[in-house]
């Protein structure tokens, strides 16, 4: 089976908003590293839209589906 599309919206959300607090504050999420995600997904996510993003931004990286991000960072 393969992963759910992202909704666009939250694409742009994750080359756009930065990490707000913690060890990568100021990092912009899709650049936080797969260590930072994986830790995320076995201590908890945050609750609210930062942990949906954490979590989806997870799964593109546990499904290989980061080249979906590139053409929006440049925008």
């Amino acid at each position: 089976m393969e992963p759910a599309m992202p909704n666009p919206e939250l694409l742009k959300d994750l080359v756009t908003m930065k990490m707000p607090f913690g060890k990568y504050k100021g990092a912009l999420l899709c650049d936080l590293p797969e260590s930072y995600l994986v830790w995320f997904s076995q201590q908890g996510y945050p609750k609210g839209k930062l942990g949906m993003l954490l979590q989806t931004m997870y799964e593109i990286r546990l499904n290989g589906l980061g080249g979906l991000l590139t053409p929006l960072k440049g925008k």
